[in-house]
């Protein structure tokens, strides 16, 4: 049996495999997670890497030694699993997956009825104890249905979000990274009126050309250049388990998360009228600022989906979006997707008619972001204590990490739940210079220089 103590995370189960989870690690989780939660229909499926069929069926045989009955859903993209558990009416649900980890990688997305996530602190070190502890149920899958109809039923929620009719006359490049996004996107685009120009829809566990991870520069390198070389409107880039979308605009550039978030936050208040959003705290203060423009409630919330989803049904939120790409929808049982905010950002393109770079340039004109920075410390506590004291002058709270705000600058400072490293997020409404200035006296501070 191989299962390592540091596969549970904070928001999932993640690890390399076979050396830290294998199929009999996978059993145990599933047999644990069914006690935990007490489901009794549980839907189930998997993402493309390799070791994923042999995976989820292990984690099926688990569930189903520990009474439940399990629907297995095959190839699914995580957030085709959210929409199966809600729209089934199931207990729980898993996606065995790695997100966007490189293809060596595997583990588990859980989540309880109406697809609320399990967290470090609400279920998966519980799962994570009752897995360790308990020998390994019998390998024998027990009683077993299937969802032929998901992807349509899937596909037709997502296109219930926009106007179909309406996204027309773009030029739009797809980067699916050989990911889940390459089970989806086909049937959705030829619903719609573009010329869309794919690449890497093919879906291969390998990911044989670049890793599933939009996010890293290295990766998106690929999208930004074809944009550029097809005079294209618009670039969609999935991750690996395609709950995530990344945008570039005509010119090439990469849209920060945070943009994207006002942008689409203030697309969804003028259309659905005032209500609350929800962001992380790591965005730019565009965020906020954009959401009461368009006659909304701004909420911020510590990182990480498990919080923002709980935050979402405590508020009623309309939308959430983070720096990190994910994106939130009420309307989908509050989950995230890659799929809807690249369809409403097909289709406010073409409602306003303004190219999506000239729309971001307002953001990037009056707000200067340094982007997520990491750093190893060797003790993350006394360097934000040494913050702590240096910024004494400015206004601290600790939501996540430490958090300092100034009339005309801000930063966040967390420290990783896996690694001995600090991610700064750092802001100038001043200029682009100011920013550098306050990022590299910050980034000193916490390097020791």
């Amino acid at each position: 049996m191989t299962l390592d103590p540091s596969v549970f995370k904070a928001y999932d189960v993640r690890g390399t495999y076979p050396d830290q989870i294998d199929e009999d690690g996978a059993r145990r989780v599933g047999a644990a997670f069914i006690e935990v939660t007490g489901a009794r229909r549980v839907a189930v499926g998997h993402d493309a890497r390799t070791m994923a069929p042999s995976m989820c069926d292990a984690f099926i045989a688990g569930a189903a030694a520990a009474g439940a009955e399990v629907t297995g859903l095959g190839l699914v993209a995580t957030e085709m699993l959210y929409f199966a558990v809600a729209d089934g009416g199931f207990d729980a649900g898993a996606a065995v997956t790695a997100s966007h980890n490189p293809p060596g990688y595997t583990g588990a997305k859980l989540v309880r009825a109406g697809a609320v996530p399990l967290s470090g602190d609400t279920g998966i070190a519980e799962v994570g104890r009752i897995a360790l502890a308990e020998a390994a149920p019998p390998d024998d899958r027990g009683a077993a249905h299937s969802d032929t109809g998901l992807l349509e039923r899937f596909t037709a929620k997502c296109m219930s979000f926009v106007d179909p009719a309406a996204i027309s006359g773009l030029k739009v490049v797809v980067d699916a990274s050989n990911g889940m996004a390459g089970l989806y996107l086909p049937p959705v685009l030829e619903q719609l009126d573009i010329e869309a120009i794919p690449y890497y829809l093919e879906i291969d566990g390998t990911f044989p050309n670049h890793a599933p991870n939009p996010l890293e520069e290295q990766n998106r390198q690929f999208i930004q250049s074809k944009v550029k070389e097809h005079g294209a409107d618009l670039g969609l880039a999935f991750d690996g388990d395609a709950d995530r979308c990344f945008f570039i605009d005509a010119s090439g550039e990469f849209v920060p998360g945070d943009f994207l978030t006002a942008l689409l936050a203030d697309h969804l208040l003028r259309r659905e009228g005032a209500a609350p959003v929800v962001y992380d705290l790591r965005a730019s203060w565009a965020v906020p600022q954009t959401i009461a423009a368009a006659g909304g409630t701004a909420y911020e919330n510590r990182v990480g989906h498990a919080f923002i989803k709980t935050r979402m049904r405590e508020v009623d939120a309309l939308f959430a979006g983070e720096v990190s790409g994910h994106y939130y929808f009420r309307d989908f049982t509050f989950a995230d997707s890659g799929l809807i905010p690249a369809l409403l950002v097909m289709e406010l393109l073409a409602n306003r008619g303004r190219p999506l770079g000239e729309m971001i340039d307002e953001y990037r004109e009056r707000f200067h972001i340094s982007g997520e920075i990491n750093s190893e410390v060797a003790d993350t506590d006394a360097t934000i204590q040494t913050l702590r004291e240096r910024y004494a002058d400015g206004r601290q709270y600790e939501l996540d990490g430490l958090s300092v705000a100034y009339d005309d600058w801000h930063f966040n400072v967390r420290p990783s739940n896996t690694e001995p490293l600090l991610r700064l997020n750092l802001e100038s409404v001043v200029s682009e210079d100011d920013m550098v200035r306050r990022r590299d006296e910050v980034l000193e501070i916490i390097r020791g220089g």
